[in-house]
């Protein structure tokens, strides 16, 4: 496995983590700990899609990223 292979399933990974986390009753969309992993996640996956040159992977991925820190900014500040 490559590390840009690498790279791209840990970020699928913890985003898969929030996604079924929260289907399963055990991570509210309202947790820090919800949005952190997207963060992770999607942060993650911008760098795996820059490397690939996949840009509609990388719009996707910058909005997924935005819209979750928008969340943690908003319940820290």
């Amino acid at each position: 496995m490559t590390f840009v292979t690498i790279i791209g399933v840990v970020g699928a990974f913890f985003i898969l983590v929030a996604f079924i986390g929260n289907e399963l009753g055990r991570l509210k969309t309202t947790s820090l700990w919800y949005d952190g992993l997207n963060v992770l996640g999607s942060g993650l996956l911008i760098y795996y899609s820059v490397l690939l040159m996949s840009w509609p992977f990388i719009i996707l991925n910058i909005v997924w990223l935005v819209f979750s820190l928008k969340d943690i900014v908003r319940r820290i500040v």
